[in-house]
């Protein structure tokens, strides 16, 4: 190793297109890569390009991306120094950030209090409504648990309102009440929710919105305090709290009144000691902002971002783990054209039921402004233990339009025969009158859905 880095070979604790985004990031600053795989993904192309390549158990995450235990024995049998975690599994898990720091490796993410600090969304609207970004009314303190102070807080927040479990995430942990006699069932189900699914009974309340658009910032920092926000995405094509379409920048927001979020949200995470790549999630309702959580990891959608700035964020992250200072300072942060990313899940676009299964035919869009990221080659068995989506689909115009019509194009030369796709549905999307306006809220793509299965 050269003796004035602190890692020269990392393992990737991930899997699929994210695993593959990481390997090309790491190739790029001449690192070596170890990819750990479980016995479902022994055939995944991107393995024969990883310098050394690991089982680390059966197909089940709690048995293999879940386990730390095997990651970590892993990293120590092939002198992996760093661990990217990539989205999902443990890329937002405290103890596994601790459990690498403790064992002599270095987390290519933030630090497990960061992690710890903003995974709970009481302490991340407590420590958000401390650095100045304005969040969703109500109290940064959990619900008590008698039912008289409840509905209290409640009558002075306004009906209607929404319960949320602390460590929740996902869409999973939340109920909306519109009138009092709803609340007291609603809390204690969402309790029972939270301790099932998130191991922490804590619940909290806030104003609910009715018809909010879903706004990210970008942000990348440094351990030198320094710290950019890299522009703003529109995720507000969603399904049950999932995103489906995004894009860059948010259209038709102000960018003086952007740029002010930004600066805020790049002071909060001078303020926690931030460092390594996250994203500030807002409900955007009637020219306001309300910070709802922060994801401290890449984001799928991370794309759109590079595609507008020309800044590498995977790179980025690395680099700063390795000990740099950050390569770009805030002046240097340019947002040119526009981006839309579709996420291709191998389901049924109608009934979004999984439908994985073998690639018999493989043909990826390119061409001008147009990039897919997916690890799917010919033969490659997609399998069914995992998340159902097999690759981005990403395009860049130089106007919102240029980038709509790209995707059109793009969409229609993929070709992914063997499991289902959901191609079909982007390509609807792209042509509703809502979504051409650039101004549809979070709930738009379930109203489509239930109009079209009354049909």
């Amino acid at each position: 190793m050269n003796s004035r880095l602190p890692f020269d070979t990392v393992l990737i604790a991930n899997r699929g297109e994210i695993a593959l985004r990481i390997l090309c990031a790491c190739r790029q600053l001449n690192l070596k890569v170890v990819c750990v795989y479980s016995e479902a993904d022994r055939q995944a192309p991107y393995l024969a390009l990883a310098d050394q390549s690991i089982c680390i158990g059966p197909a089940s995450p709690s048995a293999s991306y879940l386990n730390v235990e095997a990651i970590l024995m892993a990293a120590a049998a092939t002198g992996a120094g760093a661990i990217h975690p990539g989205y999902g599994f443990l890329s937002e898990n405290a103890a596994f950030a601790d459990a690498v720091a403790e064992a002599g490796l270095v987390f290519i993410g933030p630090s497990g209090d960061c992690i710890r600090t903003m995974g709970d969304k009481i302490a991340a609207k407590r420590a958000m409504v401390a650095a100045g970004v304005p969040c969703v009314p109500g109290p940064d303190e959990r619900l008590p648990d008698d039912p008289k102070v409840i509905e209290g807080i409640a009558a002075e927040i306004g009906y209607p309102v929404i319960i949320k479990a602390a460590g929740g995430g996902g869409g999973r942990g939340m109920r909306i009440i519109r009138s009092a006699t709803e609340l007291r069932e609603a809390v204690e189900l969402t309790r029972k929710e939270a301790a099932r699914f998130f191991g922490n009974p804590t619940i909290y309340m806030e104003k609910f919105l009715d018809r909010p658009r879903h706004v990210e910032i970008q942000v990348m920092c440094d351990s030198h305090g320094n710290a950019v926000w890299l522009g703003d995405r529109d995720c507000s094509l969603q399904r049950r709290h999932q995103k489906v379409i995004e894009e860059a920048p948010a259209p038709g927001i102000g960018r003086g009144r952007i740029a002010e979020i930004g600066e805020l949200c790049a002071g909060a995470c001078r303020e926690i000691g931030y460092s390594g790549a996250g994203t500030f999630e807002f409900l955007y309702e009637d020219g306001a902002f309300y910070f709802i959580e922060m994801n401290t990891r890449v984001q799928v959608e991370h794309p759109v971002t590079e595609m507008v700035t020309g800044i590498d964020i995977v790179a980025e992250q690395i680099k700063v783990a390795l000990g740099d200072e950050l390569s770009i300072c805030q002046e240097d942060v340019r947002c040119d054209g526009h981006s839309i990313e579709c996420r291709i899940n191998a389901e049924d676009p109608y009934t979004f039921a999984p439908r994985p299964g073998r690639v018999t035919a493989l043909a990826l869009p390119g061409g001008p402004g147009v990039r897919s990221d997916t690890h799917l080659a010919l033969g490659y068995e997609i399998p069914t233990h995992y998340d159902s989506m097999i690759a981005k689909v990403i395009t860049h115009g130089r106007s919102r339009g240029e980038a709509i019509e790209r995707m059109q194009g793009a969409l229609k030369q993929l070709r992914i025969e063997g499991p289902a796709c959901n191609a079909l549905l982007h390509a609807e999307l792209l042509e509703d009158d809502g979504f051409v306006s650039g101004n549809i809220d979070i709930h738009h793509l379930e109203h489509l859905l239930a109009e079209r299965a009354s049909r």
